[in-house]
């Protein structure tokens, strides 16, 4: 609990970074949801940015915890060092890669003539930040792998309150409209960047950032990028799976349906992230104990994950059940806007539950270095199931056909991942006693 409700909190805070700069777009005079919907348009471009971010510190992280389990912090240091130096390369590389094939890229993602102007604004300043977003999230595991989750939950709160207090300032005080967005985004994720390295530099860490750890070194890198691999697959099968949905969108109902799909995404988010927060809480005590062979400790940390994420889960699936127009109404509040995005909501969260369970799932195979098949079931969800019936079911029944394709990925990818989890790991480790070796199959 002391890291999982930190870290639940911090994810929570960490959804208002962009979810804060639809809310205000969405009301921003004279633009209708046209602004709205180009910010939904560079969803994809951020979770892939996002997702070379969690390559670097969902494949770092859960490392440093295991060779702390084992006593090792000379080597958990060397793989934070190592994650860092990727950090940085492949930030450098992805803004480069996006500012020179912004247009291009934006047009496939979905936009419009009349919504191009604001998503190419948008990122044009994010783009300017990508360094700073990639440290301050790839980075900040490793705050929390140390038992820091206070410390890390402040990183995520400094920032996304700072992006609060300056977005009405430079969107509407200013008139910066989507400009000012963007770099109220820009200028909270260079904050947040500044405390985690002053944090991770600092005497009060247990593993410190160290000049001398920066080195890359071949066998770590692949290390830490095989056990990255899930929650990047994750970001972007995410991205891929929207810019199906914003293509298909655009197609079958034009700019509103894709103004839509941006409101439900948010709200995925604010549902979503504090899940993930108490399936990653749980993950530095599972790593910790499986590599300091408790085992009984990592089916308590297996049981607490999986009990609270569908708690938590269902909670907000009653919300999306019950009130759906009041839930878009933050974001908007154009009659057919509502009236579209009401039954489209209560189908895209219909099974929502059951994605919890393939968090809690994924947390598991991540936490314990099951790279395998914790990429396996990233790419299950969302790009052998998700991104093909988001296509094919659209054909006979429209948009709705978009949502659906939702759901039914919830439902089997989330069984698939959670039953495989049980079968293979959280039994097993009930076979074997504390500091006993593990069988060769686990």
């Amino acid at each position: 609990m002391t890291l999982a409700i930190p870290m639940t909190a911090a994810q929570l805070v960490n959804v208002l970074y962009s979810v804060v700069d639809r809310i205000y777009l969405g009301r921003l005079p004279g633009t209708g949801h046209l602004a709205l919907t180009g910010i939904g348009i560079t969803i994809p471009i951020v979770s892939i940015i996002m997702g070379l971010a969690n390559l670097c510190g969902t494949g770092g992280a859960p490392l440093c915890s295991i060779c702390r389990g084992h006593g090792d912090n000379e080597e958990a240091e060397r793989v934070m060092g190592n994650s860092f130096t990727l950090l940085v390369l492949l930030g450098v590389l992805a803004t480069a890669f996006f500012m020179l094939l912004q247009e291009p890229i934006l047009y496939l993602f979905g936009a419009s003539p009349d919504t191009f102007i604001y998503a190419d604004q948008y990122m044009t300043i994010y783009l300017c930040g990508t360094l700073f977003v990639m440290i301050s999230l790839g980075m900040n595991p490793f705050i929390n792998s140390q038992g820091f989750g206070r410390m890390g939950m402040l990183t995520v709160v400094i920032g996304a309150v700072l992006n609060i207090v300056l977005d009405p300032i430079f969107i509407f005080l200013l008139g910066m409209g989507v400009r000012g967005a963007a770099l109220a985004t820009v200028i909270a994720q260079g904050v947040s960047a500044v405390w985690v390295l002053q944090f991770l530099t600092s005497r009060r860490a247990i593993l410190r950032l160290r000049r001398s750890c920066l080195r890359l070194q071949r066998r770590r890198v692949l290390r830490i990028i095989s056990l990255g691999l899930s929650g990047f697959f994750m970001n972007m099968t995410n991205s891929l799976v929207q810019v199906v949905c914003n293509a298909t969108l655009q197609s079958y109902g034009g700019d509103l349906y894709v103004g839509i799909m941006t409101i439900i995404n948010s709200l995925r988010e604010v549902f979503s992230m504090p899940v993930q927060g108490l399936t990653n809480g749980s993950q530095p005590v599972a790593g910790f104990n499986y590599g300091a062979g408790k085992y009984s400790r990592v089916r308590e940390s297996i049981r607490f994950s999986v009990g609270v994420t569908v708690v938590y889960a269902t909670v907000f699936w009653a919300l999306a059940m019950l009130v759906p127009g009041l839930l878009i109404q933050v974001f908007n509040n154009e009659a057919e806007v509502i009236e579209k995005g009401i039954p489209a909501l209560r189908i895209y969260f219909g099974l929502f539950v059951f994605m919890s369970l393939q968090m809690a799932g994924q947390g598991v195979f991540v936490s314990l270095g099951r790279s395998k098949q914790a990429v396996f079931f990233s790419l299950l969800r969302k790009a052998i199931i998700n991104a093909p019936l988001t296509v094919i079911l659209p054909i006979w029944m429209g948009t709705t056909g978009v949502f659906v394709a939702e759901a039914v990925s919830q439902l089997v990818g989330g069984l698939a991942c959670f039953v495989t989890m049980y079968v293979t790991v959280y039994r097993p480790l009930g076979k074997v006693a504390d500091d006993e070796p593990l069988p060769q199959h686990l």
